[in-house]
């Protein structure tokens, strides 16, 4: 294992990654020099650069750091990429992020958080508990918490949360003592070929969990039965077979209220402001965590009041009487759905209008079905052009085998260029814009129309 204690200067290629830019404020935090390249400007680089981080934009050996001493990559950086292919050619020590994640957490008490689906919000849940109520941890998540800005936070407290990525087997590399699995649905086919092997890495992730230690999963996953550990809990929204479920759950304008129970404890009148069902299920693993913790139920209950979500995961960003419009991270069948139908019971009533870019050119043609009965719950969708991330495009795949197979009579592709004309001229009660790709560019331009409509 790469020892990363006496790292004093470290480079990332691809720090622009969410997971990427976790770790190179993790380094920064600790006093080392980090710099790095990214393809493209963001929001999230322009953090970086203010908490003083060089970040460059060109693919260019003149640029990067030829001191560095560790040289962290992310499987999106191209083969032919010249800044990388220098390191490896000078016998720098070229490793992975997982390498790098694996070698932090390797002497911590870890909380890690898997899924197909879910493990970003989770994770994000669990460790804002642990912030809020002084216990106190290391936070590496997948997403931006917005009650802290971040995507990384430290603590003199040993403990680690960690949001677990399957995508490359990544996750395998880690050693949990207190491991969360929310799903274990087929994705990542390019990498794993099929929904088998997909299910056999997270049961392999199962038996990473330390001796002794705790394994919490969503009650009902196909093939549960063979995750193993210690101790292995389930839990679930409603279901009261699960070892921890939800119980009499009312809405309240957009907010929820629920009991936690199982069979030893309960902990009551639990409130989330936080849109989405399903996040009642993710809030209820995050809870179980922290009561395992022995966090006292009274900084459980105000953490969970407290908590504002995470940047895109059924992020609120207009919400009045007029008008609800809600911007997410879903790119997969089951996240849409899940996505749909919480606004739904939210909204009853209300015609939902969802705007979606499909994410990669693979899962497109493997979920094509999946994706248009999903989208179909919707009154209406607009579908983007395929963000096609680190592929290249497949012959006779694209938007329009989605759209063929949507059941809703009022679907539509249109450019990311043409959606601020449509907004324009078409109020939704309930407007969603969907995607893992680059349609977080249009969620400004999108408020200010209809904050403007709606003055």
């Amino acid at each position: 294992m790469i020892d990363v204690k006496n790292i004093q200067r470290i480079y990332f290629a691809g720090i622009g990654g969410i997971g990427m830019s976790a770790l190179a404020r993790y380094f920064k935090s600790k006093g080392v020099t980090v710099s790095g390249y990214d393809k493209t400007e963001t929001v999230l680089t322009k953090q970086l650069v203010q908490e003083g981080i060089a970040v460059h934009y060109e693919d260019n050996i003149e640029l990067i750091d030829k001191q560095a001493q560790l040289v962290v990559y992310t499987p999106a950086i191209p083969k032919d990429h010249a800044e990388l292919n220098y390191y490896r050619d000078h016998q720098y020590t070229v490793v992975k992020r997982s390498d790098v994640l694996g070698a932090i957490t390797s002497s911590s008490f870890n909380i890690c958080v898997a899924g197909t689906h879910g493990k970003t919000t989770t994770s994000t849940m669990v460790a804002h508990i642990l912030q809020h109520s002084g216990f106190g941890c290391n936070a590496f998540l997948g997403g931006i918490a917005v009650n802290y800005n971040s995507n990384f936070w430290a603590s003199e407290n040993n403990v680690c949360v960690v949001e677990a990525d399957e995508y490359d087997r990544s996750f395998l590399k880690l050693s949990p003592d207190v491991a969360i699995i929310t799903a274990m649905d087929p994705d990542h086919l390019d990498i794993y070929g099929t929904a088998e092997n997909v299910e056999q890495a997270f049961i392999d992730f199962s038996l990473k969990v330390k001796a002794g230690g705790t394994l919490l999963s969503r009650y009902g996953l196909k093939r549960g039965n063979e995750l193993k550990a210690a101790q292995h809990l389930t839990y679930h929204m409603n279901n009261e077979k699960a070892n921890a479920y939800a119980a009499n759950i009312t809405t309240n304008n957009g907010s929820y209220q629920f009991d936690v129970v199982t069979a030893q404890w309960q902990l009551k009148n639990v409130v989330l402001h936080m849109g989405g069902m399903h996040n009642i299920e993710n809030m209820v693993a995050a809870i179980t965590v922290a009561h395992q913790l022995k966090i006292d139920d009274e900084k459980i209950k105000a953490a969970v009041s407290s908590f504002k979500g995470v940047k895109r995961r059924f992020e609120y960003i207009v919400k009045n009487e007029k008008v609800v419009y809600i911007d997410d991270y879903a790119h997969h069948p089951d996240e849409l759905r899940a996505l749909l139908t919480g606004a739904k019971k939210l909204f009853p009533g209300k015609k939902c209008t969802v705007i979606f870019q499909p994410h990669l050119y693979t899962r497109t043609r493997d979920f094509a079905d999946g994706f248009a009965a999903s989208l179909s719950l919707a009154g209406e969708v607009i579908l983007l052009p395929i963000y096609p991330a680190r592929e290249m495009p497949i012959e006779g795949v694209t938007s329009e085998m989605i759209l063929d197979k949507i059941t809703v009579e009022q679907k539509q592709i249109k450019t990311k260029a043409e959606i601020a004309e449509w907004i324009k001229h078409n109020q939704s009660p309930v407007l969603i814009t969907a995607g893992a790709g680059d349609i977080d560019t249009l969620v400004e331009p999108i408020k200010k129309i209809i904050t403007e409509q709606n003055k």
